[in-house]
């Protein structure tokens, strides 16, 4: 990903609500004032919800520093409750857009107005809630800048365009550990690509 982005394959940017926080009175003349993005939520529960302006203002200047007039934005707001993303998603999104903003919420969440005043896809990484969207906003962009040409060093070392297996071996041939050695499968030592691509078909990656 740092190689990448110095050969400006892809940009990564974050935007920190806090810093579209309001400083309130009490705050004022602080060397560090405390910026608050979160309150109580309407109705009652445990925890706390990030307010929508906040996220509103980091949204909107996210998008106002895309300079090409051409682009094609998305905005992922990142759910449990979300469309499961996978690598064809990843794939459709390098395809539809120009550029992508990924919403990470905290605490019980994010105020739901913000999916009013934005049009926006909700996406979830896995059946499971996290404390935060920083994991899964990090995994989205490791596996959507794959699909971008250039990215990796070789196009075709996506592993999911090619017939691949998910054991791999290299040099040595044979390793010697605790008494036991250990070879690598003939079938990749006979330099017979059909048999070794139905091998790899064999034992593929599900």
């Amino acid at each position: 990903m740092a190689r990448a982005q110095k050969e400006k394959k892809i940009k990564v940017a974050f935007y920190n609500p806090r810093t579209f926080a309001p400083i309130s009175k009490s705050q004022k003349g602080r060397e560090k004032p405390y910026l608050r993005i979160d309150d109580k939520p309407y109705g009652g529960g445990p925890g706390m919800v990030m307010q929508a302006m906040p996220i509103l203002k980091a949204i909107d200047k996210a998008k106002k520093s895309i300079k090409n007039k051409k682009a094609k934005v998305g905005i992922i707001f990142l759910s449990p409750s979300g469309k499961q993303f996978d690598t064809e998603y990843a794939k459709k999104s390098v395809k539809k857009y120009t550029d992508l903003i990924i919403i990470c919420g905290r605490y019980e969440g994010i105020d739901a107005r913000i999916k009013k005043a934005f049009k926006m896809e909700e996406v979830s990484i896995g059946p499971f809630v996290l404390t935060g969207g920083e994991l899964p906003a990090m995994i989205m962009i490791d596996s959507i800048a794959r699909q971008v040409e250039g990215v990796l060093g070789n196009f075709s070392s996506l592993e999911e365009s090619r017939i691949s297996s998910s054991d791999v071996y290299t040099r040595p041939e044979v390793i010697e550990f605790k008494g036991k050695k250990y070879r690598v499968p003939k079938v990749l030592l006979s330099g017979h690509h059909k048999k070794i691509d139905g091998w790899r078909q064999k034992d593929k990656r599900v």
